[in-house]
C-alpha cells in the first residue's frame, strides 16, 4: 500500500470515529444523529448534480440499505444515550464483521484464521464490557449488538448493490440522500419539530458531521481502487482505537486498561477477519 493511501485510510478511520464522538458529546443524541444525516443528505444531493444516477439493477439494494440506515441512525442515538463510546463503538464496529462471517458460514465453513479472529473479538468484547469501571448495562450492550447487526446487514446489501450500480460514487451519494430524507419521518414524533432550530443553532455539526461520514466512506471506496480491498477494510478497523482515544482524551470517559485492551483485541480480531 502506498504511503498516501495508507494515510488516507487512517484519516477515514479517524473521521468515522470523530463524527460518532460528536453525536455522543451532544445532550440530545437523536437530534445530533439527525443533524449528521441531514448534512450527509445535502452533500449527497450536491454530488448527484455532477454524477449519473446508479444503474437500475442497484436500486432495490439502495432502497433496502436506506431502510437499514434509518434503523442504524435511530439505534445509534439510543445506544449512545445508554453507553460510553469506549464501550459502544468497539462493540458495534467490531461485532459487525463477526456477524457477517457467521452469516456466510452456512455457504462456506469458517477456516482457522476466521475462528481465531472471532475469538479475539469475543475476548475483546468481554474485556471492554467488564473493564470500564462503571456498572454493566445489559440494555447498552444489547443496543450496541443490535446496531452491529444492522451494520452487518447494510454492509452485505451495499456490497451486492454497489457492484450493480456502475458508479460507486453515485450509489453512495444516492444512499446518503435517501437515508437522510427517510429518517426524518421515521422519528418525527420524537423530534417534535425541534430539528430546524437545532440545525440553525449548530450548523457546524450538520456540515462537519456530514462531511466526516461522507468523506470517510468516499476515501475508503477510493482506497479500494488502489490497494487490496481486504487490506483497506482491515486498516479501516483502526477507527475502534481512535474512538477509544477520543473517549479518553476528549470526552473524558473513564477508560481503564481492560477497556483499552478490549478495544485493541476487537480491532485486531476485526482486521484479521477482513484479511482472512
Amino acid at each position: 500500500m502506498a504511503p498516501a493511501v495508507l494515510a488516507a485510510v487512517l484519516c477515514a478511520a479517524l473521521l468515522h470515529a470523530s463524527w460518532n464522538a460528536a453525536i455522543k458529546a451532544e445532550p440530545d443524541k437523536l437530534l445530533a444523529s439527525m443533524a449528521v444525516s441531514t448534512g450527509a443528505a445535502v452533500l449527497g444531493a450536491a454530488a448527484l448534480l455532477a454524477l449519473p444516477l446508479p444503474a437500475p439493477a442497484s436500486w432495490p439494494f439502495i432502497l433496502a440499505s436506506t431502510a437499514l440506515h434509518v434503523a442504524y441512525y435511530l439505534l445509534l442515538s439510543h445506544t449512545y444515550g445508554q453507553a460510553d463510546i469506549s464501550l459502544a463503538y468497539p462493540l458495534m464496529r467490531g461485532s459487525a464483521p463477526v456477524l457477517v462471517a457467521l452469516a456466510s458460514a452456512w455457504v462456506e465453513p469458517l477456516h482457522p484464521a476466521q475462528g481465531l479472529a472471532i475469538g479475539l473479538v469475543c475476548a475483546g468484547a468481554l474485556a471492554a464490557c467488564f473493564g470500564g469501571g462503571a456498572r454493566l448495562s445489559r440494555r447498552a450492550i444489547a443496543l450496541a449488538l443490535l446496531t452491529a447487526l444492522v451494520i452487518a446487514a447494510y454492509t452485505l446489501v451495499d456490497g451486492l448493490g454497489v457492484r450493480r450500480s456502475a458508479s460507486p460514487a453515485s450509489y453512495t451519494a444516492t444512499l446518503f440522500l435517501l437515508s437522510g430524507v427517510a429518517v426524518l419521518p421515521a422519528c418525527r414524533r420524537q423530534l417534535g419539530g425541534r430539528l430546524p432550530g437545532f440545525l440553525a443553532a449548530r450548523p457546524q455539526l450538520a456540515l462537519l458531521g456530514g462531511l466526516a461520514t461522507g468523506g470517510s466512506y468516499a476515501i475508503v471506496l477510493w482506497a479500494m481502487t488502489l490497494a487490496p480491498v481486504a487490506v483497506v477494510a482491515a486498516l479501516r478497523e483502526t477507527s475502534i482505537v481512535f474512538a477509544v482515544a477520543i473517549a479518553a482524551w476528549v470526552l473524558r470517559e473513564r477508560v481503564g486498561r481492560m477497556r483499552v485492551l478490549g478495544a485493541l483485541l476487537i480491532a485486531g480480531g476485526a482486521a484479521t477477519l477482513r484479511l482472512a
